[in-house]
């Protein structure tokens, strides 16, 4: 039972790994459009869709006799609440495996779609649909979500129903370790929006942002960028962070709880009678982890949740990015990031989904930091020495970012000229 924040602070100490056992894991959602009316799939289809996944060897996972996922050999696919599906990718070595995984995955998934008639949409924010217009699935939490996220968030709804994001889960090897990273993932969030900014289209539009996914979490419950992030943030701290963080819902005997009245200190202390007072397990406190929706949080390992999904050309760049800074290279990445001052970096976390590469930081634009940052990424790949069959290294991942920043033109940039030529909504689609 988690009746101490000493259990929490032991829950975290369980992550470290020795650093030769480091492992990366990749999460990316997509969205999927009726290729004969431009509409979101409803949860039919996306029962047609993971039968079809079926006969790839993916296994389902059901709740209540309804299916909402599929699983196979360490990986997962979920179901969001307007159903997008996001790949859990597993625990791997090297961006090469990462790459391969999801290269393997969005073929079965072409298969798949091409049969059924459905297109695939890598973007940030959902380019055509209005909220209203966008189908739900009977999934339990997203029901009771839905009702109460927008209490504390007016586009908490948006996030749930119009968003789609790239995550990247990194381990430490220690206290200290985590430490240096958590604080490095911070700072960076603004360079980490400029690079992978693909949502400037919205309700088949231009927004007038380059990443309104941002925009959009930035005004969510439960979400964004605590200054407490760029203290000297250890265990101890993180955990009185969650445990003084609002509860969103407890799972109880497969039926979801309201958590909006308590925080996870009353749930420690057997104060919740809705639930008989009962403590938390280490499922209640996973729950309650996955559901702090900051741009970066902390289970037994770091997730970062900054980036728009991409389609295929960036998909591998992201992770190749931040395995080469925090694997890599991470001193001389701490050496630049904790010059910065805290009030300045939130700053620029504001303006970058609007302003992009011309957000200012310290004095400097993020055109300058994210290439600054860039080579520091291909110095730690290089250094890590990771090769494929042809004996590259992880640095050819990294080619997408180059010519981003060397042409200044990102993939929002990309998506507001071609569709803007014409309005035609197939620009829109994954080719």
């Amino acid at each position: 039972m988690i009746t101490s924040k000493e259990k929490i602070i032991e829950y975290f100490k369980s992550g470290i790994k020795d650093s030769k056992n480091f492992k990366i894991g990749i999460e990316h959602e997509k969205f999927l459009f009726n290729k004969n009316n431009n509409k979101r799939i409803n949860y039919m289809k996306i029962k047609e869709m993971f039968n079809a996944l079926m006969e790839f060897g993916w296994k389902p996972i059901s709740e209540k006799g309804n299916i909402i996922g599929l699983n196979k050999k360490g990986k997962n696919i979920t179901l969001e609440p307007g159903n997008q599906i996001e790949l859990s990718g597993d625990k791997l070595n090297n961006i090469h495996e990462a790459c391969a995984e999801s290269q393997d995955y969005l073929f079965e998934l072409r298969q798949v779609t091409k049969k059924l008639n459905i297109n695939i949409v890598s973007a940030g924010f959902d380019p055509i649909s209005k909220l209203n217009e966008i189908p739900n699935n009977p999934k339990e939490r997203y029901k009771l979500m839905t009702k109460s996220m927008p209490e504390g968030g007016e586009l908490s709804l948006d996030m749930m129903y119009r968003t789609c994001g790239t995550q990247i889960n990194i381990d430490y090897d220690s206290e200290n370790d985590f430490i240096k990273k958590f604080k490095i993932v911070n700072s960076i969030v603004p360079i980490t929006i400029a690079l992978f900014a693909n949502s400037s289209i919205v309700e088949q539009k231009k927004s007038n942002y380059l990443s309104y996914r941002s925009k959009v979490w930035q005004n969510t419950a439960r979400g964004g960028l605590p200054k407490i992030f760029f203290e000297e943030l250890n265990f101890e701290k993180y955990a009185d962070f969650v445990i003084n963080f609002p509860i969103l819902f407890i799972n109880d005997n497969e039926k979801y709880v309201s958590g909006k009245k308590y925080i996870f200190k009353d749930f420690m202390d057997g104060k919740i009678d809705e639930i008989k007072n009962r403590m938390p397990d280490e499922n209640d406190l996973s729950t309650h982890l996955s559901t702090i929706f900051t741009e970066n949080r902390l289970k037994k390992y770091i997730e970062m949740r900054s980036m728009d999904t991409c389609g295929w050309d960036c998909l591998c760049a992201g992770p190749a990015f931040n395995v080469g800074i925090l694997y890599g290279n991470i001193n001389e990445t701490f050496e630049i990031v904790s010059k910065w001052e805290k009030n300045k970096i939130i700053n620029a976390y504001l303006e970058v989904p609007k302003k992009g590469f011309n957000t200012q930081l310290m004095g400097k634009d993020l055109l300058y930091w994210a290439s600054h940052l860039l080579n520091i990424s291909r110095k730690g790949l290089e250094k890590r020495d990771k090769l494929n069959k042809s004996k590259k290294n992880e640095a050819i991942f990294l080619n997408h970012l180059q010519t981003i920043i060397d042409n200044k033109i990102t993939n929002a940039d990309h998506m507001i000229n071609k569709f803007s030529r014409n309005e035609d909504l197939s620009e829109l689609y994954d080719k």
